[in-house]
């Protein structure tokens, strides 16, 4: 949010505004592409690089307007309850998306995998064993070595928790008005986020290499690469977004009062900490 509320108008309305046509045109041409790419279409990657490409470019100069008419004061109270509503609304719908993971791979887990191992079908799969990690009543699943809690999951699992912690007291630092204890702690929840990220690739490339379980490996295989990927792609989405705030912050964009913009990137990030929790104890551990 803005520095000053002093100058801004019972509740500011933008005018027109290019960008969600143009948001949506780069979306369309991204899933274009996608599709394509995975039909083995040659034009495919290039289609979606450039509507990725599109994409990045509408959200800098869209949220760059955002910023420049905060910074101008033109956010009043009434448009930092809009904000908080949106934002709150936003990761209620991410609850909502990993909710579905989660559901599927407790279906898959707890209510299919037994049923296939029941007395009924074993008339089909005599040799069958419902134990989670199989490679499936069929057999044309490749033999794989399921991922277990230790090391890198175990010690990804402090890193998110200790940059909740450096999150916070940057947030507190803020709220104080020590401008460079913000960015210091803010800096290190990016780095250990950044850090996060690399254990993961590194723990992807031990999957695929070693333990040959990959995104193929039949049920198993395919929500632990879901769930992880999907939250992984959320760590690097909040990481980016913790990166321009503590660009803001060291432009001297907040107050100890309004900083909102802090304030929802904080939220999107402990939402990432809390779902990484429910995901270690259901994916590593159970």
């Amino acid at each position: 949010m803005s520095s000053t509320h002093a100058a801004a108008p019972y509740y500011f309305v933008p005018g027109p505004s290019k960008w969600p046509m143009l948001g949506g045109l780069t979306l369309l041409l991204t899933m274009i592409g996608a599709s394509a790419w995975v039909n083995d279409i040659a034009w495919g990657p290039y289609v979606n690089f450039v509507g990725l490409a599109g994409i990045i470019a509408v959200l800098y100069f869209w949220f760059g307007d955002a910023i420049g008419e905060s910074e101008k004061g033109l956010y009043s109270q009434r448009i930092d309850y809009s904000y908080r509503w949106s934002m709150s609304w936003f990761i209620f719908s991410e609850v909502m998306f990993f909710g579905a993971f989660f559901g599927a791979l407790f279906y898959a887990r707890s209510i299919s995998m037994p049923w296939l191992g029941d007395l009924d079908h074993k008339v089909i799969w005599p040799d069958f064993a419902a134990h989670w990690g199989n490679t499936g009543p069929a057999g044309t699943v490749q033999e794989f070595k399921t991922m277990g809690p230790f090391p890198i999951p175990t010690l990804n699992t402090a890193l998110l928790l200790l940059s909740g912690v450096t999150l916070t007291i940057s947030h507190h630092a803020l709220r104080e008005g020590h401008r460079a204890k913000t960015a210091l702690f803010l800096a290190a929840t990016v780095l250990l986020g950044a850090t996060f990220m690399g254990f993961q690739v590194y723990e992807y490339m031990h999957a695929y290499s070693e333990l040959n379980l990959k995104l193929t490996s039949g049920i198993y295989g395919s929500t632990f690469f879901m769930l992880t990927g999907f939250h992984g792609f959320h760590v690097t989405l909040g990481a980016i977004m913790l990166s321009v705030i503590l660009y803001r912050v060291m432009k001297g964009h907040f107050t100890p009062d309004q900083h909102f913009g802090f304030e929802g990137a904080a939220w999107y990030w402990h939402f990432v900490d809390v779902v990484w929790l429910g995901l270690y104890v259901v994916v590593y551990w159970l």
